[in-house]
């Protein structure tokens, strides 16, 4: 269901008849209880269009299930579709890794300039240029693995930076203690990739697309489904569209890092060329978006997830936070894409 509500107010929402009932004004109050948030200088979302917009979105990406959240990062007004229910993440999670990696920096554990020398264990399945390009490329920075991993999705660079910061688990904590309980981080690239399709533990000689491609397909179509259907319910490795707003709100705001790191994080989730057909697809020419997507591959006929979260900032310089994910759909890659371009340009008429 598509609501509004308050974020850290109980988790309270608006249903959607009290929304279509009470109107602009009911608008306002699910922002917060005090009565000054109409000094805002950005206009209330559009409520009741954006919850029909939305939810007709939905319908036509079924089977697949829609996850949608927008927020306005000035009065912190927000829409929900399916917000408290966890969406696995994909390529997502590389970005409050990102987030994690630079607090490390931030407390002097960990430089940019720190050299790795990277060896076949080291090395990740599919989206890896880095583990493509093995043995003839070898040395990196962490600044560069951090750039390959949010930037360029790369998962040999988010397994290697994973490591070195202590793992899921102290991503998890380190978010945790943040109050961000609804992103959490449990598997390595390396380990999560082959569960999807019910393969073996990974394999060096996998680390490129034929290559993987050929291994997972030696797997028989009845336990890769079924792995495929676990992993639409397995809850680890998961993020919730209510979840990832507080990030992007936190991370907006200055909350997370210093300000160095915030932007240099933003500055590389700018400028990365991942998903130009969904969310950017989907905003004005001049808003600028800083954004990353996550995708798994299409097996048997099911996407089980396609994703793509970030704060775009109009012309006028009003910005919002925004995050979509799609699991379980049996649309081809453009469709997919569509749907959250979709998403993207209804999300810009409500904010108009």
């Amino acid at each position: 269901m598509a609501r509004l509500e308050a974020p850290g107010a109980g988790k309270a929402s608006l249903s959607r008849r009290v929304l279509l009932a009470a109107g602009s004004s009911a608008l306002l109050a699910a922002c917060g209880e005090q009565p000054n948030i109409t000094v805002s200088r950005t206009p209330p979302l559009a409520g009741e269009q954006l919850v029909t917009d939305i939810e007709a979105i939905a319908r036509a990406a079924r089977p697949g299930l829609l996850g949608v959240s927008l927020m306005n990062l000035e009065n912190s007004e927000v829409f929900l579709q399916e917000g408290e229910r966890p969406f696995p993440m994909q390529s997502v999670f590389k970005a409050p890794l990102g987030a994690a990696v630079l607090g490390e920096v931030d407390a002097g554990r960990l430089s940019l300039d720190e050299s790795f020398l990277l060896e076949a264990g080291h090395l990740s399945p599919p989206f890896s240029p880095i583990a493509a390009a093995w043995p003839t490329r070898r040395d990196y920075t962490a600044r560069q693995l951090l750039e390959a991993a949010v930037g360029r999705s790369d998962n040999t660079a988010a397994d290697v930076l994973l490591k070195r910061i202590g793992g899921p688990g102290a991503v998890t904590a380190w978010l945790d203690g943040r109050r961000l309980d609804e992103v959490r981080i449990d598997r390595y690239e390396r380990e999560l990739q082959p569960q999807i399709y019910g393969m073996a533990s990974f394999r060096p000689d996998w680390r490129t697309d034929a290559a993987f491609l050929r291994a997972r397909d030696s797997v028989p179509p009845q336990t890769r489904l079924a792995a495929i259907r676990r992993y639409l319910t397995d809850p680890r490795d998961t993020a919730t569209p209510r979840g990832i707003l507080d990030f992007l709100g936190m991370l907006h705001r200055g909350e997370l890092l210093t300000a160095r790191s915030t932007q240099l994080l933003l500055g590389i989730m700018t400028h990365t060329a991942t998903g130009p057909n969904r969310l950017r697809a989907g905003l004005p020419m001049d808003a600028l978006l800083a954004h990353k997507t996550g995708t798994a591959g299409t097996d048997l006929g099911i996407n089980p997830a396609t994703a793509d979260i970030g704060i775009f900032t109009l012309a006028d310089r009003r910005a919002y936070a925004i995050a979509v994910f799609l699991a379980g759909s049996t649309a081809d890659e453009a469709t997919r894409d569509r749907i959250i371009a979709d998403v993207a340009r209804t999300a810009v008429r409500a904010v108009a």
